[in-house]
């Protein structure tokens, strides 16, 4: 019932040149860390700076923090005039200082590029794999613990947040560095009394203060996780006893006082409204129904887990065999408590987006990587056959993406062909040798695949589909205006991304309000989509408006999937 983890004497490229890449960081922690940050950045670099804001959060996101650095008040959260009472401060200080870094050397126009503030969320992607690797550590050998943090860096759903200005990539460094402190209290030599040893300060601080930064960061779901864990184990023990080597008492105080500040002054602005939309409007809306049209019932998170986890997705089913054997071990069983008991809420819970499980994946690929250390994993053929799932998800990707480009580009994209016909050998090659070069050797061929297709689907395909971000081009329109301080209205696209773009003062409004808007001075325009501009006609008349109107931009909406054809309208006086 097992499979080999290493290869036998025969071996195809690239799996020999990156095993020689693993070896090679087996040697030392800090050649581990320096494959880790290569193999992260090349994964997670292509796009991140040609791929314009993407609506909505991210653009939410980011405008908030705009809107920050513009105003100096690093307290309160805003998106134009109105209160964003979903998220506490974490992000949106990570950003803020980032931005007003750049501003310094780069002046206003640091306010509107998108990539610094992204970089939070690239430095945490690339310190949750380290973190992973660190964490792994603790259960596995140091081998196994680099293939959990490779299958971390190649994975899709951590590419996807790494590249995006929002708070999941931070919530996940965070929930791995607590988890990983969390294991080392739960595993270390106990007393007859079950009480651990206290670990040292540093530790205990690391743990308090990462659940202080995941609090920070997207609320108390760092606390569930971690909190999940501890309740599962301590009942699985019949004691809890083992908690105490966290040093609880002065780890709370410590919490509180990275915690509390900016709640209390939070408070202090505005009363209990944060608490008010942020708890019950944001968090339990989640939790009584499907929020902004994103339920979906129990299991699908299983079902996106073999795509949002792809490349080491394929070897989830071969471990779950061994790892159901080993349950009773004390490594195991932390990982499970880790993953299943905040799987389970996740599953529940009516709105589903595929980030929400992310802190869970460091422990499915520990886990998987202590099967193919044990040499465990299943032989079984019904479990075998998802080694095909290397060679469906790029080509699928692949297909999608050429598709995707030719229906709303008319561009056939030839420059990311090539990479994606590579990734499609590499994935054939992992799915075919799986049984000659055993799971190691596979997993490196689809970690290759992964970066391919990140190279040729977010740094080749999705930069280039200019139709998909219309607030590009309608933010050049605006700047391009040869007067001072340009400022626009917009009526039937109202976008996040278009007023991180166009400026905070963008109006958002309805076809009669972009007319009221021109007819009340220079230098305004209106940006009207082509269902709005006969009411915006009607009413320009009504009010004895005289406009022009100046280009269209033709692009494909996509919050809502649908195709617009935005046409920029100037005053030319009135009658």
């Amino acid at each position: 019932m097992t499979t080999t983890s290493s290869a036998p004497a025969r071996a195809y490229w690239p799996a020999n040149g990156l095993a020689a890449f693993v070896d090679f960081g087996m040697v030392a922690h800090k050649r581990a860390a320096a494959l880790l940050v290569l193999v992260s950045l090349v994964a997670f670099l292509p796009g991140f700076f040609q791929i314009p804001p993407v609506d909505r959060d991210e653009a939410y996101f980011a405008q908030a923090t705009k809107q920050m650095v513009e105003t100096g008040d690093y307290v309160d959260i805003h998106y134009q005039g109105d209160t964003r009472y979903r998220k506490p401060i974490g992000i949106y200080w990570l950003q803020a200082g980032v931005v007003r870094v750049a501003q310094s050397v780069a002046g206003p126009s640091a306010l509107r590029t998108i990539w610094l503030y992204r970089l939070p969320s690239l430095f945490a992607a690339i310190g949750a794999v380290l973190a992973t690797y660190w964490c792994a550590l603790g259960f596995v050998g140091r081998r196994a613990a680099l293939l959990s943090a490779l299958m971390m860096a190649s994975s899709i759903a951590l590419g996807i947040e790494a590249r995006l200005a929002k708070t999941d990539a931070a919530l996940l460094l965070a929930t791995v560095l607590a988890m990983g402190v969390l294991a080392r209290a739960y595993l270390q030599p106990r007393d007859t009394r079950a009480r651990a040893a206290p670990l040292s300060w540093p530790l205990a601080g690391l743990f308090w203060t990462a659940l202080a930064a995941g609090i920070l960061d997207k609320g108390p779901l760092v606390i569930m996780v971690a909190g999940l864990a501890a309740v599962a184990l301590s009942i699985l023990d019949r004691s809890a006893r083992w908690f105490t080597a966290l040093r609880p008492l002065a780890g709370i105080i410590w919490l509180i006082v990275l915690v509390l500040p900016w709640f209390v002054a939070i408070y202090w602005r505005s009363g209990d409204a944060f608490l008010v939309n942020a708890v019950g409007h944001d968090m339990l809306s989640k939790v009584g129904g499907g929020q902004e049209t994103h339920g979906a019932p129990p299991g699908v998170y299983i079902l996106l887990f073999f795509a949002t986890f792809f490349p080491a997705s394929a070897l989830a089913l071969p471990a779950v065999p061994a790892i159901w054997s080993a349950r009773r071990e004390a490594g195991v069983c932390f990982l499970l408590a880790w993953l299943v008991p905040s799987w389970i809420v996740f599953e529940l819970v009516p709105t589903k987006l595929p980030q929400y499980v992310l802190p869970l994946y460091p422990a499915i690929a520990i886990l998987i990587a202590y099967a193919i250390e044990k040499n465990t994993l299943s032989r079984r053929p019904a479990l075998t056959r998802a080694a095909v799932w290397w060679f469906i998800v790029p080509l699928v990707l692949s297909v999608t993406a050429v598709a995707g480009a030719i229906a709303i580009d008319r561009n056939l994209e030839l420059l990311a062909w090539p990479f994606l016909a590579v990734a499609l050998i590499c994935g054939l090659s992992a799915w075919r040798l799986y049984d000659d070069d055993g799971a190691e050797r596979s997993l490196l061929r689809g970690l290759v695949c992964a970066m391919l297709i990140s190279i040729g689907f977010f740094g080749v395909v999705l930069p280039s589909l200019a139709p998909m971000f219309p607030s590009v081009a309608l933010g050049k329109l605006l700047r391009a205006e040869p007067c001072p301080h340009p400022i626009a209205a917009s009526a039937g696209y109202e976008e996040p991304s278009l007023v991180f773009l166009a400026g905070t003062d963008t109006l958002l409004t309805d076809a009669s309000g972009a007319a009221d808007f021109l007819h009340q001075g220079s230098c305004r325009f209106a940006f009207v989509d082509r269902p709005e501009q006969r009411v915006f006609a009607q009413h320009a008349a009504t009010i004895g408006l005289l406009f022009k109107a100046g280009p269209t931009v033709n692009g494909f909406n996509l919050s809502n999937g649908r195709r617009i054809a935005v046409t920029v309208f100037e005053s030319v006086g009135s009658p």
